[in-house]
């Protein structure tokens, strides 16, 4: 069961990813640019959980990786909404 549910928020960060990136590309409003970049950082976030916890349980460890990678899209988030005001 856990393998449909990390399937599944992946799917679901990536198709929030597609969208965000879809309305910057059609309005040019650049919070979207880095929502969609930060929704693009926490697929790759969930691609790695399941890698982690489905594909290599007990060979490879990749919690530094995806806590880097969860920091990673927080920080493009949290620097698109202090520095842009539009």
């Amino acid at each position: 069961m856990g393998e449909v549910i990390y399937t599944l928020c992946m799917l679901t960060s990536l198709s929030c990813a597609v969208l965000l990136f879809a309305g910057y590309r059609r309005t040019r409003l650049r919070l979207l640019f880095w929502s969609g970049a930060c929704f693009a950082g926490m697929t790759l976030n969930n691609f790695l959980l399941l890698l982690d916890k489905v594909v290599f349980p007990t060979e490879v460890d990749l919690l530094p990786w995806r806590q880097a990678s969860a920091l990673v899209a927080c920080l493009l988030l949290l620097y698109g909404l202090i520095y842009e005001k539009d």
